[in-house]
């Protein structure tokens, strides 16, 4: 077997993100986590996910602090996941995204699942990157600066 390639240690916050959730199960878990999903038999049933690579995808988001497993809430003896504040805060990388997918993989008028705000019952507005002055910001718009190191 290939040995994956690590950035934990990389000096770009994308990299480290990637090492961190990059895989694509690990982000189906945390949609399906942010979805409503807290147990090992309901992320296996939503994901249709191998029984293995759920394990062991559970035990890395747990490692890397995005979920932590806690004693069922029905104080019945099962574990559930639960999305801890860095998990909550990729709540915008899944938005982004689902807003992405909508709009680059459907054909008009091809359902879909929609992410709308619980108390209105209507779609959100698609996210944007805005400077500190809420200007937009598009991918001409910025530069990448190296921090200086201490």
């Amino acid at each position: 077997m290939v040995k994956r390639t690590r950035f934990d240690d990389s000096d770009c916050p994308v990299a480290r993100s990637v090492d961190a959730i990059g895989d694509w199960w690990s982000l189906l878990i945390v949609r399906d986590a942010f979805d409503g999903s807290r147990r090992f038999g309901e992320f296996q049933r939503g994901l249709g996910v191998a029984k293995n690579v759920l394990s062991a995808r559970l035990r890395d988001l747990v490692a890397g602090g995005v979920l932590e497993s806690a004693p069922a809430s029905d104080g019945s003896a099962y574990r559930e996941y639960v999305l801890t504040p860095k998990g909550e805060a990729l709540f915008p990388v899944i938005v982004a995204l689902r807003q992405w997918g909508e709009g680059n993989f459907f054909g008009p008028g091809e359902p879909h699942s929609e992410l709308v705000d619980r108390d209105q019952g209507r779609p959100l507005r698609p996210l944007a990157v805005q400077a500190a002055d809420g200007r937009a910001l598009g991918p001409h718009d910025t530069v990448v600066h190296k921090l200086p190191t201490d």
